[in-house]
């Protein structure tokens, strides 16, 4: 079914959150034991303010910045794109493909609720995307 709501998608999800100057030290080992790609960044009072994922910290050691003492606010991909809860799965793919994310944080009213992955979705939903990717390509 492409029409699954989000909200059914993360439903139950624990989520990675670590505060701005949280260390990229401190990030990598949360991934690690949490077995994920990303985690999400908020401020004091809980706003999603960045995202930091393994991409992120590929490129923050191979620029030689120190783990141990750089934040996830200097590395951080900030003010991140995000998707409601109430969009369709086929809404969030569309967006992953178009901006050429892995991770897709989910926010409703300003509160984080979710974040998606490609391997959340079902083979239906990945197929229409296909399908959607190939017709605009020969239509253009």
């Amino acid at each position: 079914m492409t029409n699954r709501k989000i909200e059914n998608i993360v439903k139950g999800q624990k989520l990675q959150i670590l505060a701005e100057n949280a260390t990229v030290q401190q990030a990598c080992r949360c991934m690690f034991d949490c077995g994920t790609g990303s985690v999400l960044v908020v401020d004091d009072q809980q706003r999603l303010t960045g995202i930091f994922t393994g991409r992120d910290a590929v490129r923050t050691l191979a620029q030689g910045k120190n783990a141990e003492i750089t934040t996830l606010s200097q590395v951080m991909t900030p003010n991140p794109v995000t998707i409601s809860p109430e969009s369709r799965a086929i809404d969030a793919l569309r967006t992953m493909n178009e901006f050429g994310f892995r991770h897709l944080p989910v926010v409703e009213s300003g509160k984080l609720v979710g974040i998606l992955t490609r391997s959340a979705f079902h083979g239906m939903e990945i197929d229409q995307l296909d399908t959607e990717v190939h017709i605009w390509e020969c239509i253009r």
